[in-house]
């Protein structure tokens, strides 16, 4: 198992949630964004720079990762992209997307999509939370522990 981080947009806190997990667990974790990033010297965490544009770090996510990977993610067409390869989705709130559940949020966020071209105006996401962390990091060890059982 290997884990894919959607890097762009995730968290400090959450990568720091990764960075320990990736030690202590010896899981390659790989932080894709199309920027540079600073990460902790550790044979465990690798980082990879695509080019700058549209979904470049999504489309190298769904190229490389592989059945029973995890992915950090809140893109949902990234998460539907890789569940479909048979990879696990967790977001860095701490919420897993599913088969089951993907399809209702890509209809979700299209609906809202369009609310927002027609000029109706939304709230974005609540700003990011201790208890989003906690529920990360919970998550996280729960998908973790089931993920190595199956290895």
């Amino acid at each position: 198992m290997k884990i894919w981080i959607d890097a762009d947009a995730c968290p400090n806190p959450i990568k720091e949630i990764l960075y320990r997990v990736a030690n202590r667990k010896s899981i390659i974790i790989t932080l894709v964004a199309n920027q540079w990033l600073t990460i902790p010297t550790s044979p465990f965490i690798k980082r990879l720079q695509v080019v700058n544009g549209f979904d470049e770090a999504d489309n190298k996510i769904i190229e490389l990762v592989e059945k029973n990977d995890l992915v950090i993610t809140s893109d949902i067409p990234l998460a539907s992209d890789v569940l479909h390869k048979g990879a696990f989705v967790l977001t860095p709130r701490g919420e897993p997307f599913t088969l089951e559940t993907i399809k209702e949020r890509l209809v979700m966020r299209d609906f809202m999509e369009t609310m927002r071209a027609s000029g109706i105006q939304s709230k974005g996401p609540s700003a990011f939370s201790n208890k989003d962390r906690e529920k990360f990091a919970n998550q996280l060890d729960k998908l973790v522990r089931e993920l190595s059982k199956e290895g």
